[in-house]
């Protein structure tokens, strides 16, 4: 390809209605998931050495990538919301029963573990799987406050936040 001849093979843009979302460990919510950010992948610079006036950046050694955030609407039943208090609850062995231990000795791909991978597929403008994003050894770090409110002149339904952790994530094209 020529500086001249620069045209895109595809001139579809990327829509953000074309996903799917799957948590194996926990199955309700990808029903009444909102949102999905795939997370910002940093690396820092390292100075290489500095001379009289400025210090000259190099590519770092490390990799950082932020955290996974979804956002979610609340079943009446509390199932999705629960999925991830529970998890979270046994992660730090809340009340001290033993929930931390069930989850490491749960047999592997059971998804009842520690960790569970998450799936996201990236679907074209057919609505055909273009990409998957797997974010490998995943856990929740955080859900947020579920808020009541009487005072609201319509009904919002409740969405809760949800933040994870994970190894790393990878990109394969599907097409």
């Amino acid at each position: 390809m020529s500086a001249l001849d620069n045209n895109p093979a595809n001139k579809n843009f990327l829509s953000p209605l074309n996903f799917k979302f799957t948590l194996r460990r926990a199955p309700h919510i990808n029903f009444f998931l909102q949102n999905v950010s795939l997370p910002q992948v940093t690396i820092n610079p390292t100075p290489a050495y500095s001379n009289i006036l400025i210090d000259i950046p190099l590519p770092g050694e490390f990799v950082t990538f932020s955290p996974l955030t979804i956002t979610f609407k609340v079943d009446e039943d509390l199932q999705n919301y629960l999925e991830i208090f529970n998890w979270i609850k046994s992660l730090g062995d809340y009340g001290r029963d033993g929930d931390y231990a069930k989850l490491q000795n749960a047999s592997p791909g059971s998804d009842l573990g520690l960790y569970s991978d998450i799936s996201l597929m990236v679907l074209s403008s057919a609505k055909r799987p273009n990409y998957e994003i797997t974010f490998m050894d995943a856990f929740p770090t955080s859900i947020s406050a579920i808020t009541f409110n009487t005072t609201d002149p319509t009904v919002s339904f409740i969405e809760a936040r949800a933040e994870f952790r994970y190894t790393i994530f990878e990109i394969h094209n599907v097409t």
